[in-house]
């Protein structure tokens, strides 16, 4: 294999069913991202992904609409869309009014909930407190979600993934690399999605010692925006000034913008709310 060996010749090298190797692994020696490995186009109508991608921004800018308001909002811009249409894509992209957000994890009523630790907290140090969440991302010819991990004190990206698909797995996988990174923070919080909840992520944050875990879990209050706002922050942010510019015409592509900008958003981004100063800088000179 050369330097020149297209990703596409590459995903073709890859063998799910090596006994020798596991699809990661091939996929680091390929010099592939695993995301983009699992990557496969959604199907939906070239109009329904733009139609998502504008539903996208609206819900951003408009958390508490639900499907009419949307809809009336589209008709607005010129979009002849009707309630049925605007309703199966909300669904499709885990947006419901009733929850100030995007719905894209979904509870599972047997799974254990935990408490919400955050509230009165006063957020003093690098690695207290980490959040968690997952987001739609919309793409020229298809969309994927992202998940992320922030740092509430110095609002560092600690770790992140894309998947077309949004499984437990995928987010333990996110949370055990930053993990090996940068260590375990104090409490790490989520809202109280099934990928959240779940035996494998839960296992993940604490280990095997469930009764006395050196990590705190902590979970947002159901309906509550304001729980994870620092990671919401950071959506808006991504969104607006990356994603929403660049049309991402695949999950390759994608992963290298979101990789390029996450680097710059840590190194080089000023926070008014940190003096000024850049996350990276606030993390280390703590930390």
């Amino acid at each position: 294999m050369t330097e020149h060996t297209s990703v596409g010749e590459r995903k073709r090298m890859v063998e799910p069913d090596h006994t020798g190797l596991s699809v990661l692994q091939q996929c680091i020696l390929l010099g592939l991202s695993r995301s983009s490995f699992y990557y496969k186009p959604v199907g939906e109508s070239e109009f329904n992904l733009m139609i998502m991608r504008i539903m996208d921004e609206i819900h951003l800018d408009y958390p508490y609409y639900g499907v009419r308001r949307i809809m009336a909002e589209l008709q607005r811009r010129g979009y002849g869309v009707g309630e049925k249409r605007v309703q199966r894509l909300m669904k499709l992209m885990g947006i419901e009014a009733m929850c100030p957000k995007p719905k894209t994890t979904v509870a599972a009523p047997e799974h254990k909930k935990y408490p919400y630790l955050l509230r009165g907290l006063d957020i003093v140090r690098p690695n207290q407190v980490w959040e968690m969440d997952i987001t739609y991302i919309p793409m020229r010819h298809g969309f994927m979600y992202l998940a992320a991990i922030i740092d509430v004190f110095s609002r560092r990206i600690m770790g992140w993934g894309l998947s077309n698909t949004m499984e437990a797995e995928w987010c333990a996988e996110i949370a055990m690399d930053a993990f090996l990174r940068y260590g375990r923070p104090e409490i790490f919080n989520t809202d109280q999605g099934s990928q959240f909840t779940s035996e494998v992520f839960i296992t993940t944050l604490v280990g095997e010692d469930f009764d006395n875990p050196k990590l705190k879990i902590s979970m947002d209050g159901r309906g509550r925006a304001t729980d994870d706002i620092y990671i919401e922050r950071f959506w808006r942010s991504i969104k607006y000034d990356d994603i929403y510019l660049n049309a991402y015409e695949d999950g390759v592509e994608l992963w290298h913008g979101i990789d390029n900008y996450i680097r710059i958003y840590n190194t080089k981004r000023l926070h008014q709310s940190l003096d000024y100063r850049t996350p990276d800088e606030v993390y280390t000179k703590v930390s």
